[in-house]
């Protein structure tokens, strides 16, 4: 006999949910996670999103970045690429496909290093190994240096250079240890205890050059951290560039951009000590004057004071103030006469302002002027008038009959001493006179 399943069941799934059911157990049991792994099949469709494959020796697991996660990679993804990621584990359900969902990529090796520099500091800053308030000033004029770095390396060069060039008189030991590998970490550590329990140093460097997060690992260990940490004298740190970071700059007293800057902060410049020495000399002189000088006037005082207790000394006070109030007496009277004399040109002044020549003065100087004008316009009206006078003249001469017999005519009179202007009017015999430009003639008319 045949078992019949009877449809209602919750138990019967469908494939979509069967395959939502395990995307949602895997998601919650597993949720992010991260992965590390070689690429291949990698492939980038005009959607912008990555597939790609994640495989070791013994596995591999297919993997997609979407648009939003992939437009923050750094580099290429392309076969090949030892990678780092994390991803959220999950299930492709149209296809029931296992597969990660990549939200993070990044180079292996470095990335893993920079995981735990992180996961480092946040464990040691939270046991308080990087609190500003334990860290200690250096001091001002250490003596006794210990330059804990390479013995051959670029950067104690550096560091003697600068410590010899500022500050010659400090006392500088090299504490050569090695400063990359694996012998690196507890060589320093166990440099840094020695030379604090010596307590023969003031302060301590703490050095090396630049170089790759994995050449500037020994700085990030914890052991040589907490030697820092555990100092009796301040340590400083100057690893690497000014872009590095390490745990050993967190923890020490004062970290520097770069072993040179280091060895500028541990000493003071010798020559603006010595310029400082020089302005503190010549101050500590002025304040010695200044006390003797204020010695030697509190001694004239009570000298002065010891002198006044004598009857001289009185009288001559007394003689001193009798001239001062004559002195004051005389200025009092000058003054006085000098106020009378000043009131009294004042006086005098307005008096004359009212004699009466004073009024007359402005009416004789507006006469002379009046009879300036008056000879000025006279003079300038009988100029005009000459000057249409002698224009009439030459008016009248040019139509006088003299200007005509000037000209070679002569005036003909009858006895009558009319003007003879036609020829019918004189008889035969009768007496003409003629006038000529110079005197005249009498004529008879014969026929």
């Amino acid at each position: 006999m045949s078992e019949h399943h009877d449809p209602a069941s919750p138990h019967v799934l469908t494939p979509t949910g069967l395959n939502r059911l395990v995307r949602d157990l895997l998601e919650d049991a597993l949720g992010t996670v991260w992965i590390e792994g070689e690429l291949s099949n990698v492939a980038r469709p005009a959607s912008g999103h990555v597939y790609f494959t994640l495989k070791d020796a013994g596995a591999q697991v297919r993997c997609a970045m979407f648009r939003t996660a992939a437009s923050r990679l750094r580099f290429k993804a392309v076969d090949g690429l030892h990678v780092l990621i994390r991803a959220k584990v999950g299930l492709y359900e149209a296809r029931g496909e296992f597969q990660l969902v990549a939200e993070h990529m990044e180079l292996a090796g470095e990335g893993a290093l920079q995981r735990e520099f992180e996961q480092l500091k946040a464990r040691l800053g939270a046991e308080g190994l990087f609190d500003t308030a334990r860290k200690r000033e250096l001091p001002p004029f250490p003596r006794r240096i210990g330059v804990i770095t390479s013995a051959t390396g670029a950067a104690v060069r550096d560091v003697l250079s600068v410590l010899g060039r500022r500050l010659p008189i400090a006392e500088v030991d090299v504490l050569p240890v090695p400063v990359q590998g694996r012998e690196a970490p507890p060589a320093i550590a166990a440099m840094l205890r020695r030379a604090s329990a010596s307590g023969h140093y003031d302060v301590l460097l703490l050095t090396r050059g630049g170089g790759s997060l994995e050449d500037l690992w020994a700085f990030n260990d914890e052991a040589v951290a907490r030697a820092i940490h555990a100092s009796a004298v301040p340590v400083v740190s100057a690893v690497g560039h000014e872009v590095d970071f390490t745990i050993a700059d967190f923890v020490a007293d004062l970290r520097a951009a770069t072993p040179s800057a280091a060895a500028e902060l541990l000493v003071p410049d010798g020559a603006d000590l010595e310029r400082r020495l020089e302005r503190l000399r010549q101050r500590m002189a002025t304040l010695m004057s200044r006390r003797l000088q204020a010695q030697a006037q509190r001694a004239d005082h009570l000298r002065a004071r010891l002198q006044a207790q004598r009857p001289q000394a009185r009288l001559a006070r007394d003689a001193q103030r009798l001239d001062a109030l004559r002195q004051r007496l005389l200025r009092a009277v000058s003054q006085a006469n000098a106020l009378r004399a000043a009131r009294l040109d004042r006086l005098h002044g307005r008096l004359l302002a009212q004699h009466p020549r004073q009024k007359l003065l402005p009416w004789q100087r507006r006469i002379t002027e009046l009879q300036m004008r008056l000879r000025s316009a006279m003079e300038r009206r009988i100029e005009r008038d000459r000057a249409r006078l002698t224009q009439q003249a030459r008016t009248l001469h040019a139509v006088s009959p003299l200007a005509t017999l000037e000209r070679g005519y002569a005036i003909v009179l009858d006895s009558h001493e009319r003007v003879v202007r036609q020829a019918d009017n004189v008889a035969p015999g009768d007496a003409l006179k003629v006038m000529l430009a110079q005197g005249q003639m009498t004529v008879v008319r014969k026929d």
